[in-house]
């Protein structure tokens, strides 16, 4: 606490001035543990519990930051590459990070928000209206699922998870093995989404087949993050991991959204 007080930065501060420092301290200090004996049983610790509310609002600041992100990767789309990359270490860097940290779960969100931004362009200069689309049909997502999630209706199991984690592998290999077939040029160039639209189902190409299991995994992931939060509440987890809630469901909205967005297009493409 000494290094965040104005007087240690001051060359000036000398050993009168400490000891005045440190007897205001303890009058303080000892005013405070007063004030902590006052409390109802219980009461000492709530301020710094995660609480739904408290979720709630770290979660719009991360999505109020990454749309701004977005408005500048639109008008700067050259930012793209770049921010996926910063985009992909931020998310590594708060997945595996013991505590979560605001000023990262922030920056994971300024860079997803340029990445999405200039990828939205990108695709809106392909297909007109699709951004639109892609925003309309994501909210609906999230609204349906919320409402199942608050009204009891739908909640994580772990058999439920246990697929859902199958399924997540099976979709990352899927998705390694078309990159790789689409890079080395084994599809042709006319496969502009690779497998996922050179291959049909039915008449129906398999990429828009597959974006209806995979906005269903998304759906899931998000009844996984709000299940996730509602647990940290009950257990009265410390204020801090109200941002890895916030995290959470912030990657979930993004994956969400650049699947439905590819989706669309692949049926719109064909």
């Amino acid at each position: 606490m000494a290094s965040n007080n104005p007087a240690f930065r001051n060359p000036a501060f000398n050993n009168g001035g400490a000891q005045a420092q440190a007897g205001t301290q303890a009058q303080m200090s000892a005013e405070q543990l007063q004030h902590l004996y006052n409390q109802p049983v219980g009461a000492v610790d709530a301020s710094d519990r995660m609480t739904v509310e408290d979720t709630v609002v770290k979660t719009g600041i991360s999505f109020a930051i990454l749309v701004v992100g977005a408005v500048i990767g639109w008008a700067v789309p050259v930012l793209m590459i770049p921010a996926m990359i910063v985009g992909f270490v931020l998310a590594m860097v708060n997945i595996f990070k013991k505590a979560p940290s605001a000023p990262l779960v922030l920056a994971y969100a300024a860079a997803q928000g340029l990445f999405l931004g200039a990828l939205s362009l990108t695709f809106e200069r392909m297909f007109p209206g699709i951004v639109l689309q892609a925003l309309i049909a994501t909210l609906s997502v999230i609204g349906v699922t919320l409402a199942l999630f608050a009204s009891g209706k739908i909640r994580a199991s772990k058999k439920a998870t246990k697929i859902f984690m199958i399924a997540m592998v099976g979709y990352l290999v899927y998705s390694l093995v078309n990159m790789v077939l689409m890079m080395t040029g084994v599809l042709g160039s006319g496969a502009m989404f690779g497998l996922n639209s050179r291959v049909e189902i039915f008449g129906i190409p398999l990429g828009v087949l597959l974006g209806i299991v995979v906005v269903i995994m998304a759906a899931y992931s998000l009844v996984l993050d709000f299940d996730s939060i509602q647990r940290g509440v009950q257990n009265r987890a410390p204020k801090v991991y109200a941002w890895a809630g916030a995290f959470g469901i912030m990657v979930t909205v993004i994956w969400l959204y650049t699947e439905i967005l590819r989706m669309i297009a692949i049926f719109r493409s064909n």
